[in-house]
């Protein structure tokens, strides 16, 4: 019964029309984004984060959480159609879309993107509501020794999940907690890594660092590649799945909702995991195994399912924890602490209106996204022609007005410029920025918890060892760096990473 009455909270909430106007403008733009290649819910969001200033909290967080997800909706239309994936966790998904669209299936692909999307994120956002609640009652247990060995759970399990070199993974997280530290020390008013600058007193803000690794950066990424968009397939038919095609992708649907609803929740996890595990696992489990690669329907169906479905239940330890478990979730944390809400499970118990809002327009936003993606898919085809170099000079503008609307300050655009270069050289050393966004963000955050955890057992780091759930939390991620740093397992993980790359 209280769970309905919760869900009735954020019906209430996510129903009225501004709140609906915002959830169906972020779904778009999620669609949008995800649709042109060389954009991305990550450097949207990080660019559209000085808009949400202006907003309410619960608009500004529906619509931030609506292109995330939206944006796996529109990533599969560019993997289908160009066989350019317009989303990193569409990147399977061009391996069948494609190669059914050259057979005249395009309409079909499409339609079983869309549909095993909104099936796999009206389950998860279900799982959201039925599981952050008790896990945010047993978070509201946790001292300040519990969470800063949670912290450090979820940035080794970030580093463990994360692809490529591990000691570049562990480089980044080390970079990002230094950045953390730019500013005045709270408790002793003593200027840290400031180098005499007056403007970095109050620290880097977080906008500036997002903006200038994801937006600027992925810009002058795109630019260097920028590639022909050859539209395969311009007149879409038989959108509508016969009852044969429906059973053959069903258990492909089924199995990848479940697997991307369970890695979601892990730190490093989300999205991009779920779609490569989703459709390993579908390639071993397939009767139809032989066609991937040539066109399997399950091959779209069930990373496209997993990927909506990890996109969703990245929000539990968001929400209920604090612990962000992508890049995409360190920017809704940044939102929420640019709205003046401090993360963590006192989020559901203080600003219920806020929390179940934010679940029940996960609902309504799926419906959009199916209403927008099938019948407008000409709108998006036509979007496929436009060229790059015709975007990135109006990205460019809207970056530095965002930046510039933050202090109305001109270094704060220099400084972006220069994490920009920053992205670009990290890209070009196959070093992934998103490692060093979660320490940014955690850093600040876990020194608190540190200090606090010292100042309550009296400067005895036993503390962490002592309590029981801490010391747990620690053994997990001694465990997981020990694991990772097997021979075998690393060279398995270098030999993935090779792939991919």
């Amino acid at each position: 019964m209280e769970l309905l009455s919760n869900l009735m909270i954020g019906i209430e909430v996510s129903m009225t029309p501004i709140n609906l106007l915002y959830c169906l403008g972020g779904v778009f733009v999620g669609t949008l984004i995800g649709v042109l290649p060389g954009l991305g819910p990550t450097a949207t969001i990080a660019m559209l984060l000085p808009v949400t200033f202006g907003l309410p909290p619960v608009s500004a967080l529906i619509m931030l959480a609506g292109i995330y997800y939206g944006a796996q909706y529109g990533g599969s239309t560019t993997a289908i159609l160009i066989n350019l994936p317009g989303e990193a966790s569409s990147v399977v998904t061009a391996l069948d879309g494609y190669q059914m669209a050259r057979q005249g299936k395009a309409g079909l692909a499409l339609s079983t993107a869309a549909l095993g999307s909104f099936f796999a994120g009206t389950v998860a956002t279900f799982l959201l509501a039925l599981f952050a609640p008790p896990l945010a009652e047993v978070a509201l247990k946790f001292g300040p020794a519990e969470y800063f060995s949670l912290m450090v759970m979820g940035l080794v399990a970030s580093v463990v999940l994360a692809h490529g070199s591990l000691p570049k993974a562990i480089a980044m997280i080390l970079l990002g907690l230094l950045l953390g530290l730019v500013g005045t020390d709270v408790t002793s008013g003593t200027p840290r890594f400031t180098f005499d600058v007056p403007e970095l007193a109050d620290g880097i803000n977080f906008v500036i660092v997002a903006m200038g690794m994801f937006g600027l950066g992925e810009i002058i990424r795109n630019l260097e590649n920028e590639e022909v968009r050859d539209v395969f397939t311009r007149k879409i038919s038989g959108l509508l799945p016969t009852w044969a095609d429906f059973k053959q992708m069903t258990p492909a649907v089924l199995r990848g909702t479940a697997l991307g609803s369970a890695l979601g929740i892990l730190p490093g996890g989300g999205a991009m995991l779920a779609s490569f595990a989703a459709y390993s696992l579908e390639k071993k489990v397939s009767k139809n195994s032989k066609m991937f690669g040539k066109g399997a329907i399950e091959g779209v169906a069930a990373p496209e399912s997993a990927n909506n479905a990890g996109a969703q239940t990245s929000f539990i330890p968001m929400l209920t924890l604090g612990i962000p478990s992508n890049p995409v979730m360190a920017l809704m944390i940044g939102a929420m602490i640019i709205q003046g809400i401090q993360p963590g499970p006192q989020v559901m118990t203080e600003q219920p209106a806020l929390f179940w809002g934010i679940i029940v327009s996960m609902w309504i936003g799926n419906f959009f996204l199916v209403v927008l993606n099938l019948p407008m898919i000409g709108l998006w085809v036509r979007m496929l022609t436009v060229p790059y170099h015709l975007l990135y000079p109006a990205i460019l503008v809207f970056c530095a007005i965002g930046v510039f609307s933050l202090n109305n300050s001109g270094f704060d655009i220099y400084l972006m410029a220069v994490f920009g270069v920053l992205g670009y050289v990290l890209s070009k050393l196959d070093c992934e920025p998103a490692p060093l966004l979660l320490g940014f963000i955690l850093g600040p955050m876990m020194e608190e918890y540190l200090r606090r955890a010292m100042v309550l057992s009296r400067g005895d780091a036993m503390v962490f060892i002592e309590r029981p759930i801490s010391a747990t939390m620690l053994a997990m991620a001694v465990i997981g760096l020990i694991v990772v740093l097997l021979p075998s397992i690393r060279k398995k993980r270098d030999e993935a990473f090779t792939e991919e790359g």
